[in-house]
């Protein structure tokens, strides 16, 4: 047993354990020397009037996109997404893009991140700061008052942008839900927001009666304080976190069906049916609710919305198995003309990563593919490329989590140690051969059921007593209390 943290070295094990997870936890030193060190000279749209904002977490600095939209004379609403042009300073094959393909992400253990870029681009040249002028690749879309995008109205262009507030999750989702004393103090923006929260709640609710699932689950994020664990943070989804994530869903949606329309290969990003949907009917019937024997998107929806209203306090559970049944999601090459693959989650026949350059590789990718279809020159990679990238960056998906839940596990362990002994509500996440996992409710701490652990399934609720923790391996110890 771990009675306390207070020699643990938080930061080394972090190094470690994105090492061990086949990561390149430190960039080559002369990386940075490969950097143009002039702004690249570009003939693009002027959009700097524009009043452009973006809205982030409180902390981040690797900004990858801002928004402005307007009313149309037909009710419609148009918005533009401006996308980091990180291409602009990491041309392909590079040193920085060949660290980039390597890791093809940025790595946030909540201890310490490991950037995919150097961060004199990530959070400075290429990041969408407040009050700096930035190239960009926008795209625009046109959102219906039915909240459908009329794609022959989508257009992919380069252009200069200028961000004139970088808003936060917290406080803009606080004043949308109707809390007054966080309205922006600029009256301009606060429409702008407005607006742009009009258009996401028009594209919301279309996905969701397309079958989209609605999920809302619970990520503890480890708050250290000279390098101990004092705390674990939960992270709850907002009407601004809605927001971003509804309007970056129809971006990468839009730019998918541009380079479609074009007859070009992209990277798509798909999560395909579920395997254990057995399990899924199992969960519902237990709440005595019916669904198909075959997989169905409309009708787990139509489930999960029915559970998070009679029962929105153990929501969150539910959300953890499904998401935890329905299995990751992986990239794969869609060839120009061949039929779409679809994402089941999204409800949706065509999505790609594209808004998130400066931390994702794939987006990367997409945005050179996006670039030169816009410019009518060749596409920059052909399919086998793209197929190797999408494998690839699968594969690198995989242990970056791997990476992240270790560090989760290693900073609730550190803040556990101290509580052996302890009785907590649980929900069961993982059954397999490495064995059977539980969440905790409060905190929301996941380890492993070493004791009378036989017979549980994905979604199972149960006390479960501490009985070990191990911070520097991130180990937790449960028994299941019968």
């Amino acid at each position: 047993q771990n009675g306390g943290h207070g020699d643990l070295d938080m930061q080394a094990i972090a190094r470690r354990v994105v090492e061990e997870n086949g990561f390149r936890a430190a960039m080559p030193a002369d990386l940075e020397a490969s950097i143009p060190t002039q702004d690249p000279a570009a003939s693009v749209t002027d959009l700097r009037a524009l009043k452009w904002s973006s809205i982030d977490n409180q902390e981040s600095q690797d900004l990858d996109q801002v928004e402005w939209a307007e009313r149309l004379a037909d009710g419609a609403i148009r918005v533009l997404v401006g996308i980091a042009d990180v291409d602009a300073y990491v041309p392909a094959g590079s040193p920085v893009d060949q660290f980039a393909a390597a890791n093809t992400s940025s790595l946030y253990t909540g201890i310490t991140t490991f950037p995919m870029l150097p961060r004199v681009l990530s959070e400075h040249r290429t990041s969408l700061l407040q009050d700096q002028d930035h190239l960009a690749m926008v795209t625009e879309i046109v959102v219906a008052a039915d909240g459908t995008v009329d794609d022959k109205l989508v257009k992919v262009y380069r252009a200069r942008v200028r961000n004139y507030a970088k808003l936060v999750y917290e406080t803009i989702g606080e004043w949308l839900e109707g809390h007054a004393s966080h309205e922006p103090n600029d009256a301009e923006l606060g429409a702008q927001v407005k607006l742009q929260d009009e258009a996401a709640q028009r594209l919301r609710k279309h996905r969701v009666e397309a079958g989209a699932l609605d999920f809302e689950t619970v990520e503890a994020r480890a708050v250290s304080e000279n390098g101990r664990v004092v705390s674990l943070e939960v992270q709850h989804q907002n009407r601004a976190r809605q927001l971003i994530e509804d309007i970056m869903v129809a971006t990468n949606g839009a730019t998918a069906r541009y380079l479609e329309a074009l007859n070009r290969s992209s990277v798509r990003r798909v999560v395909l049916k579920p395997k254990r949907w057995d399990r899924i009917v199992a969960l519902a019937a237990a709440s005595g609710y019916q669904l198909p024997a075959e997989a169905d998107s409309k009708a787990l929806a139509g489930f999960l919305r029915a559970r998070k209203a009679a029962d929105p306090d153990r929501y969150p559970e539910l959300s953890l198995s499904i998401v935890k049944l329905l299995g990751p999601g992986q990239y794969v090459v869609q060839r120009g003309g061949a039929p779409d693959i679809g994402h089941f989650g999204l409800a949706v026949e065509d999505y790609q990563h594209s808004t998130a350059p400066n931390r994702r590789y794939p987006d990367l990718v997409t945005q050179r593919l996006l670039k030169a279809a816009a410019a009518g020159a060749p596409a920059p990679y052909n399919d086998d490329q793209l197929t190797a990238i999408a494998d690839h960056c699968t594969e690198r998906e995989n242990a970056g989590r791997k990476v992240e839940r270790t560090m989760r596990k290693v900073a609730a362990a550190a803040f556990l140690s101290t509580r052996i002994g302890e009785v907590f509500d649980a929900i069961v996440t993982g059954v397999g051969d490495k064995g059977t996992f539980a969440r905790l409710v409060r905190p929301p701490a996941e380890g492993r059921i070493v004791e009378n652990e036989h017979g549980l399934d994905v979604g199972d609720r149960l006390q479960v007593r501490l009985i070990d923790t191990s911070p520097a391996k991130g180990f937790i110890d449960f028994s299941a209390l019968r």
